[in-house]
């Protein structure tokens, strides 16, 4: 009786081995590629930033003073900006986020469902620079007239309500572009929690009903634990959006560079800041100021992926 032949030869022949070298090769050139890239990028704002690093040390993160005249900077001011806005963006939009697509897989009629969940889906490719001209010329001087005026004028001298709305109400502060990044993320957020949401078999949702269980009881106890993975998944990419936005906050947001010390203050994100001054970086030190100011915000958006990463990684089903 003949031998029979190898698996790699008998069905497919030596192609299959073949085809199957390159493709791996191909596959861990792509891998490569991308962790090469990745250490270039760090490598080369590194080696840009490093004249800044080494002119001011540690105070180039724990002082406010940006000036290019003197040749001063520190960069306190836009970090606290960028994590102040991304972190109330998000308390603003995840709870919207939820609500909507609970909505649209629980309660809403089939004949609309889709088309609202299309419609959401559009809204979230709208440019940001979109949001930011919307948010400059209607959101800005509605929230000015109708909210921060009246906040101010109602707070009582030397009270803690004077000090938290404190500003100049012209609704370019903190507190408004923070509204505009949540509105930008509402839309993805409710978008990929929606699809989440629809990953749960109907069967468990059948018999939580069956048991007795309200809407809301359904919802807490079968379907948020059973997404509970890919919710914070998508929180954490919302964050990572909030935190790297440019244009949409730099219209918005005031862009002074010192310590945001009221709800309704002027300030700056990293990303608003280096959009704003490297055209005008005539000086070799100010170039490396804001080189260093990337790899801050790289170093802050690689921060938070790692922490999602680590809290999926301690989640199970």
């Amino acid at each position: 009786m003949a031998s029979a032949a190898s698996p790699d030869t008998s069905r497919f022949g030596p192609s299959r081995s073949a085809g199957e070298t390159i493709f791996h090769a191909a596959c861990f050139s792509a891998a490569t590629l991308l962790l090469v890239t990745l250490g270039g990028v760090v490598i080369s704002l590194a080696i840009g930033g490093w004249p800044a690093f080494q002119q001011f040390g540690f105070g180039f993160f724990t002082t406010s003073e940006w000036n290019p005249v003197t040749e001063v900077y520190g960069a306190a001011g836009p970090i606290v900006g960028t994590l102040v806005t991304a972190f109330l963006s998000l308390l603003m939009a995840l709870p919207l986020a939820i609500g909507v697509a609970v909505f649209l897989v629980e309660f809403c009629p089939r004949p609309i469902s889709r088309p609202i969940a299309i419609a959401v889906e559009l809204l979230a490719g709208i440019p940001s620079i979109v949001y930011g001209m919307w948010g400059l010329f209607v959101l800005a001087p509605w929230f000015a007239e109708h909210v921060q005026l009246p906040l101010i004028m109602e707070a009582e001298p030397g009270s803690w309500q004077e000090t938290l709305f404190a500003g100049v109400p012209n609704g370019a502060n903190i507190f408004t572009a923070s509204m505009i990044l949540a509105v930008m993320i509402l839309p993805y957020m409710a978008a990929v929690f929606r699809e989440l949401f629809m990953t749960v078999p109907p069967q468990l949702r059948e018999a939580a009903y069956g048991l007795g269980c309200t809407p809301f009881e359904v919802i807490r106890a079968v379907v948020i634990p059973y997404v509970r993975r890919g919710m914070v998944g998508v929180i954490m990419l919302g964050l990572g959006r909030a935190l790297g936005e440019t244009m949409a906050v730099t219209f918005i947001i005031g862009n002074a560079h010192g310590f945001p010390d009221s709800m309704f203050a002027s300030g700056s994100t990293i990303a608003s800041t280096i959009a704003n001054e490297f055209a005008e970086a005539t000086s070799d030190m100010h170039s490396a100021a804001l080189v260093a100011l990337g790899l801050v915000l790289f170093l802050i958006t690689f921060g938070v992926l790692a922490i999602a990463r680590a809290l999926l990684g301690g989640q199970k089903y």
